[in-house]
């Protein structure tokens, strides 16, 4: 007799939930898409991994050693600037995770989000999810997403090493064109 009137509780309470969850969805409307812009970004990004103050370190390594680095993560908030020369004028910074995911060719994931903190930008981000091939002059990678006044952005990362060395730091030249609302 017990379990039949919790039963009945049961139901009695979740009859009546029922009106005041009602109110949860909106009522759908016709898609009335916004037009899209085409914004063309050109700026620098100064990767340091090493020296007293870098701007992205390892921190965690695999148990096995691989010429290429091969599962290492790297951390990274890299500023992003107008110049090559990194006391140019900082207008953001990339924060995100650096994978190398090249078994036998140096590669590495990139999952970055470049925040822009000057100019007709503040406050906006657009995000990248790609492979980057390094050892390559002048790569692509794809933007995914970004928020502020990139948001629902795509497009695509035009990159050129411009100064690079074997201690991992790098100076990469960007030309990004993203499409946005």
């Amino acid at each position: 007799m017990n379990r039949s009137l919790i039963l009945a509780w049961i139901l009695v309470l979740c009859t009546a939930a029922i009106p005041c969850c009602q109110g949860y969805y909106s009522k759908t409307v016709a898609y009335k898409p916004r037009r899209q812009k085409v914004t063309h970004l050109h700026f620098f990004l100064h990767d340091t991994m090493n020296g007293n103050n870098p701007s992205a370190i390892v921190v965690a390594r695999p148990n096995i050693t691989s010429r290429t680095n091969f599962g290492n993560i790297v951390v990274a908030d890299d500023p992003l600037t107008v110049g090559p020369d990194v006391k140019s004028e900082v207008i953001g910074n990339a924060q995100g995770l650096l994978v190398p995911s090249g078994q036998n060719v140096l590669s590495l994931t990139a999952l970055l989000d470049f925040e822009f903190t000057k100019g007709e930008f503040n406050g906006s981000s657009i995000s990248v999810f790609s492979r980057n091939p390094i050892t390559q002059r002048e790569r692509q990678l794809a933007v995914v997403g970004g928020r502020g006044k990139f948001a629902m952005a795509t497009g695509v990362a035009n990159l050129t090493t411009y100064f690079g060395n074997l201690k991992g730091d790098a100076i990469v030249e960007y030309h990004v064109t993203v499409i946005h609302y």
